[in-house]
């Protein structure tokens, strides 16, 4: 099995479980003052960490791909429609990375060229950084009395066909 058909469902499932997740907070007509909550050992309030999970994800893919996005540095502070357009635009650039062979043993530059790391680790940290700040959000909910929708993969599987009943 090629890496990309690997790396298919573990990256599908994190665009879709951002994108879920900032429906849901739409969905559920967040004032600004349930927005800006926050709780202990959280990034930030709401908005502040879905636009960070959106806008680091698309940091590490720009590097991947290296193609640029440009929301990734725009000082716009977004709302949840602005954060959905980004999502969904990371979202096409991922499916262009898993379209073509992945060397995950590529070396990017980082940090002004003092460091190098590979593509695969940049691969572990976008999934792995998006499933931590969308469980702070997750407790912000709860914190606040909503119960957050079902984001695991799981869930992902049922919802695009990836697990069914058997007959």
């Amino acid at each position: 099995m090629a890496l990309n058909a690997v790396l298919r469902d573990p990256i599908r499932h994190n665009v879709w479980a951002t994108k879920s997740l900032i429906g849901f907070c739409r969905g559920q007509n967040l004032t600004a003052e349930q927005l800006e909550a926050t709780s202990v050992g959280a990034y930030g309030n709401i908005l502040a960490t879905l636009a960070h999970i959106v806008r680091c994800d698309g940091s590490y893919l720009r590097r991947i791909v290296d193609s640029p996005l440009d929301f990734v540095d725009s000082q716009e502070s977004p709302d949840l429609h602005a954060l959905e357009r980004w999502n969904a635009e990371a979202g096409a650039l991922w499916e262009q990375l898993l379209a073509k062979p992945i060397d995950v043993e590529r070396v990017i530059v980082v940090d002004n060229g003092i460091r190098e790391t590979r593509v695969g680790i940049f691969l572990a940290q976008a999934i792995n950084h998006a499933n931590h700040h969308r469980e702070q959000v997750c407790a912000i909910l709860t914190g606040l009395g909503i119960e957050p929708p079902d984001i695991q993969a799981w869930e992902y599987a049922w919802a695009t066909g990836r697990v069914w009943n058997r007959n």
